[in-house]
């Protein structure tokens, strides 16, 4: 039996909201969080699904560049998902800082079209 990966011991993930692929355009579902008690700069999730245990998670970090931290992605779906981080950056950066709240951020990110 292989071990499980590490669980980033920082991460508060009773604080991730998910957002689902028919609100993002993504065939992924995306986990947004504000920083909490996380000592990285600016992360997201992605799952392959809403049902998944906190180990399962991929972790991408959005800044300075968009790379995957822990897990793996194939090279489309990190193409899809660096689209939607373009086009998301600022709203994810200000949520990640507390400058606005879950229900300011759900309306401000767009999908990919």
């Amino acid at each position: 039996m292989s071990a499980l990966p590490a669980i980033e011991p920082e991460e508060d993930y009773y604080n991730l909201a998910n957002l689902f692929p028919k609100h993002t355009g993504l065939p992924f579902v995306i986990w947004i969080s504000v920083r909490g008690n996380a000592k990285h700069d600016v992360r997201v999730k992605v799952s392959p699904s809403a049902n998944v245990q906190e180990y399962g998670l991929i972790s991408v970090a959005i800044r300075p560049t968009i790379r995957v931290m822990r897990g793996s992605l194939s090279a489309d779906h990190l193409a899809l998902l660096t689209a939607w981080i373009e086009l998301n950056r600022a709203t994810l950066i200000l949520y990640w800082h507390s400058e606005i709240d879950t229900v300011q951020a759900i309306a401000s990110l767009r999908p990919l079209a």
